[in-house]
């Protein structure tokens, strides 16, 4: 008989928790000037050129991501980690999508723009929060975690351009932080179904504090613009620094490929 253990079970009254307050809650409208970013300045035919080009580091990331993903599968081998490597990867295709969306956007911030940028985010974020459930709470927890993200944040996304209630989409990046966050303070599966060799050790604390300093930076944009004398702004060190949230990530791939390597040599 399907079973869910306790780890699973909270995680997914929490889920429905956020659910039935994106529903039932009330309608929260996006702040008026939204669209009036610090930086307006253009370079050449590039418009909000800063704003633009600040998001190149999300496709840098995801490529190489994607690529010390290869790296290690054909290392340790495709039937390895298959469910968190599957996760890992929807992660950095999610960067690469955020890039193009993001760009898209600021190229000429609208509503319809912003839409675009978040179904990219949308992406990275299933791949994250799917990640942070497999390592803590089951493969099948983040598996369904992800795909209920692929899901409910595209209706946020419908929901806040149909409506303008923006409460949706706020619960998804807020709500799903404070999962992190608490998926982050539980202990790493151990087991035969979780061996610590297979999984990835990420620095959960180092996501999490990266992200939140983004959306400092996000926050305070015209206020970075002017402390800095108009050099750069916060919404464009909000993508660099968002984009390296990537990094541990990354960090967590490309120690066991080395690891694994040197054995094969020694062996050898």
């Amino acid at each position: 008989m399907f079973q869910l253990e306790k780890t699973e079970r909270l995680l997914l009254g929490a889920v429905l928790v956020l659910l039935v307050v994106a529903v039932v809650g009330p309608s929260v409208a996006q702040p008026a000037h939204l669209h009036d970013l610090a930086d307006r300045r253009a370079w050449g035919r590039i418009p909000f050129a800063l704003d633009v080009l600040s998001n190149l580091p999300f496709a840098l990331w995801g490529a190489a991501g994607l690529g010390c993903l290869a790296w290690r599968r054909r290392v340790a081998g495709p039937a390895s980690g298959m469910a968190q490597h599957g996760l890992v990867a929807l992660f950095f295709v999610g960067l690469l999508a955020t890039a193009v969306g993001s760009a898209w956007y600021h190229w000429q911030p609208d509503d319809p723009g912003l839409a675009i940028d978040r179904l990219g985010m949308v992406v990275a974020f299933a791949g994250l929060l799917g990640l942070a459930a497999a390592g803590r709470a089951s493969a099948r927890a983040g598996v369904a975690l992800a795909a209920a993200v692929l899901v409910l944040g595209p209706l946020s996304v419908g929901v806040w351009l149909a409506s303008g209630n923006a409460l949706p989409w706020g619960l998804l990046q807020f709500g799903g932080l404070g999962l992190m966050v608490w998926l982050a303070c539980l202990p790493l599966l151990t087991g035969e179904a979780s061996r610590p060799s297979e999984g990835l050790s990420i620095r959960w604390a180092l996501v999490i504090a990266l992200y939140a300093l983004a959306k400092l930076f996000e926050f305070g944009d015209q206020l970075v613009f002017d402390w800095t004398g108009q050099l750069v702004s916060g919404h464009s060190l909000k993508h660099v620094v968002a984009s390296c949230a990537a990094w541990p990530v990354v960090a967590a791939l490309v120690p066991a490929q080395k690891t694994k390597a040197e054995s094969l040599h020694i062996t050898a």
